[in-house]
């Protein structure tokens, strides 16, 4: 099996909507986890909801662009048969 050289490549690996439903799909995942921590921090369905939400919505529009730059990046993948 061999390596692509370069550490950069222009053309994504996979496509756009793919990364979105895998971002959308682990986010909601996540969700649940921060809303259910916050809850058993603060007690409040209320402020647990804010905190879980909020914080999720960044965390969603941050992974998706560190995947899309990742997806940019050939080092360690197999070149397509």
């Amino acid at each position: 099996m061999e390596f692509t050289s370069g550490l950069v490549t222009r053309t994504p690996h996979q496509l756009r909507s793919r990364a979105a439903v895998k971002t959308v799909l682990y986010r909601v995942f996540m969700i649940l986890v921060s809303v259910t921590v916050a809850y058993a921090v603060t007690g409040s369905v209320a402020e647990s909801l804010s905190i879980g939400l909020v914080t999720n919505l960044i965390k969603t529009c941050t992974y998706y662009g560190y995947e899309r730059l990742w997806d940019r990046i050939s080092w360690g993948v197999a070149p397509a048969s």
